[in-house]
């Protein structure tokens, strides 16, 4: 079994940007901490980020013959990006959408997610353990449900 761990707009940002909301790990940390839980996981995952939308939904177009299932932080696109939300729409590959704070507990503007509607499931709040929830979540999805 295969995920994509897709990281959207800023993520590169992580160890730099608001540490009081985000922690001190850098994405590199917290892909080097998910390559190790997907060992235990027994899955294989790859990991990408983007700061560009089209790169984005030209990584969730190619996919479809490589992975079994993704998770997806798209940062602020979540709230605004209908091609993102449309290239999830698009590949049959169950995904998890994850946040590391409580979108709901934030900005108005952000309790609304254009991609929930096309994701098996939503995991917020938990920092960087939202990733390793959503990864064991996709990983159950695809045992339980294919």
């Amino acid at each position: 079994m295969k995920i994509l761990v897709l990281n959207g707009v800023n993520m590169n940002m992580l160890g730099f940007r608001e540490p009081e909301k985000y922690g001190n790990m850098t994405l590199k940390d917290l892909e080097k901490d998910l390559y190790a839980y997907s060992f235990e996981l027994g899955v294989d995952i790859e990991t990408f980020q983007s700061n560009y939308e089209g790169e984005i939904v030209e990584k969730i177009h190619s996919a479809g013959k490589i992975f079994d299932g993704i998770v997806i932080n798209a940062g602020a696109y979540t709230h605004t990006s209908v091609a993102i939300r449309d290239a999830i729409a698009s590949v049959d590959i169950p995904t998890v959408e994850v946040h590391m704070t409580n979108i709901y507990k934030r900005e108005e503007f952000r309790h609304n997610s254009y991609l929930a509607p096309v994701c098996v499931g939503q995991i917020s709040g938990f920092g960087a353990n939202s990733y390793k929830l959503g990864l064991k979540a996709v990983v159950d999805f695809l045992k339980n449900d294919n």
